[in-house]
């Protein structure tokens, strides 16, 4: 399988080159669409703000709103 075409395209000359993308750069490519992952701090606090919120009976909309 041949990896993705890049297209780089030099405005001040309007030089257009396509090319094929690395190993490298389809590996990143890739890797963007991967979900985040978070660390264990940011899932208890996560967590906490939505507790609070089902506690308090208000979305994530209007807790946003009243913040605003």
């Amino acid at each position: 399988m041949t990896n993705p075409m890049i297209r780089i395209h030099n405005t001040e000359t309007n030089e257009i080159i396509d090319r094929e993308m690395t190993n490298d750069e389809y590996a990143l490519y890739l890797d963007s669409f991967k979900e985040p992952v978070l660390s264990e701090k940011e899932i208890a606090t996560k967590e906490a703000k939505s507790a609070l919120l089902d506690k308090l009976g208000l979305t994530d909309d209007e807790a946003k709103l009243l913040l605003s």
